[in-house]
């Protein structure tokens, strides 16, 4: 298929950069008692909502649930598997890496695969291919990495077997991990893969982490979602963030929690990447302007969300180019880990970063541009937001990862949103093949 060439190599052009003038706020000083008694309690209370969900299952579960959740991984091991893991991770370029990437088969993690592998670094996958959205898309980004020379490994990150076999193979420098159930809206149906993924899949990737030597540097994948009712913008990594506005935010703060707690503890180098609404060529069909290309083509209505008063609602989307330069800066000037066989020898690297656009676009006019780009009126249902967990705004205030990675976005949405709809219409043909 034409679709499955590289990646987007059409160059990105300069979009809307503006730093926000507004001096920060002051960060609000709360007692660390009462914020250590409000994570524990919260952190507690998912542990307990999983495994009492997971020891009550009984076998008329759905079992399209039982497969998300499922530790099953398919067969490994063998010379054969062995030698093609070490050559998925060879490093090919003087001072280069040896990533194992975590949800490699997923939007960021095949784009993050890519261009590790093409500057030299050795990469390895890990993907446990669950449905939570249409597989195959996730088989065919896999197919685009073997060509580029990543081997993605099918297997679950609650696999401690499996992630030992890996590391007992290939001595990693570096963890990208970016395996997570992603999603606002399916925590309400299936709140349990959250907790499996999110937080019980992060602390057995960081328990393996620091019992191996030497220690990986970890660079993950948190969320804007983080923000959750924050009213004042944009938001600082210095901002509160003990109000999350759904499940998935709730277990992201965990996991930032969790983070602290390793890196304190076991000397882990750790490096939290809040994102903010990642769009772009190969994305995710559960997201809206994904799914708004889908309905326009076929004719079908789209709900545009406003919030209370008429109130816009807008997001903050960042290119997924920009997000790639990222999570490639955060490794590059990440540190080594101080600890070694689950023992700290000293202070080790702690960092979190917002990686947005900083030039947030109401919904509306999202779909203003996607109509002009497929040359098709939308039949546009402006409904009330929902209280699902979505929020009216997201705005970062990059300041932090400009100074200290260099990172700065140059795509704005009229740029992005023209090659994800070139890159869509390629790979479903104008609509006729299903975009599930």
């Amino acid at each position: 298929m034409s679709q499955m060439m590289h990646i987007d190599n059409i160059p990105s052009t300069p979009g809307k950069f503006k730093m926000e003038k507004s001096p920060y706020h002051r960060q609000r000083l709360y007692s660390s008692l009462a914020k250590l008694t409000f994570w524990s309690f919260v952190f507690i209370g998912l542990i307990f909502m999983f495994f009492f969900r997971s020891s009550s299952s009984s076998s008329s579960q759905v079992p399209s649930d039982l497969s998300r959740r499922s530790l099953r991984t398919s067969s490994y091991g063998g010379p054969v598997w062995e030698k093609r893991v070490k050559a998925s991770a060879k490093i090919r370029s003087r001072n280069g890496f040896s990533v194992l990437v975590t949800g490699a088969a997923g939007f960021v993690g095949t784009h993050v695969s890519v261009a590790l592998k093409r500057r030299g670094d050795g990469v390895l996958g890990l993907d446990n291919f669950n449905d939570y959205y249409d597989p195959s898309l996730k088989r065919a980004r896999q197919a685009l990495l073997e060509r580029t020379g990543v081997y993605i490994v099918e297997g679950d990150i609650n696999d401690v077997a499996l992630l030992k076999k890996l590391f007992d193979i290939v001595g990693f420098t570096h963890v990208m991990h970016l395996a997570a159930q992603a999603g606002v809206r399916y925590a309400m149906e299936n709140p349990s893969s959250y907790v499996h993924s999110n937080i019980a899949g992060l602390v057995t990737m960081l328990e393996v982490c620091k019992s191996v030597n030497p220690q990986p540097a970890i660079v993950w994948a948190s969320s804007s979602s983080v923000y959750g009712l924050n009213t004042k913008v944009p938001f600082s990594e210095r901002d509160r963030t003990d109000q999350p506005a759904s499940l998935y935010a709730a277990t992201k703060k965990a996991g930032e929690e969790i983070a602290h707690t390793y890196n304190h503890i076991y000397g882990l180098s750790l490096t939290g990447l809040r994102f903010f609404t990642v769009y772009g060529p190969w994305g995710r069909p559960d997201m809206a302007y994904f799914f708004f290309t889908r309905d326009i083509l076929k004719g079908k209505s789209i709900p545009i969300f406003e919030a209370p008063n008429h109130g816009t609602v807008a997001r903050d989307f960042t290119y997924i180019d920009d997000i790639v330069k990222g999570c490639l800066a955060a490794l590059d000037t990440a540190e080594k880990s101080t600890g070694s066989g689950g023992k700290k020898s000293g202070p080790a690297q702690l960092r979190v970063y917002n990686l947005g656009n900083t030039s947030p676009v109401p919904v509306s006019d999202l779909v203003s541009i996607l109509e002009r780009l497929l040359k098709v009126k939308a039949k546009r249902l402006v409904m009330k937001l929902p209280r699902n967990g979505d929020v009216q705004f997201t705005h970062a205030n990059i300041s932090l990862a400009q100074r200290e990675l260099g990172y700065k976005p140059t795509t704005d949405l009229q740029t992005g949103l023209k090659k994800f709809v070139r890159w869509y219409l390629s790979y479903y043909g104008n609509g006729k093949k299903s975009a599930q």
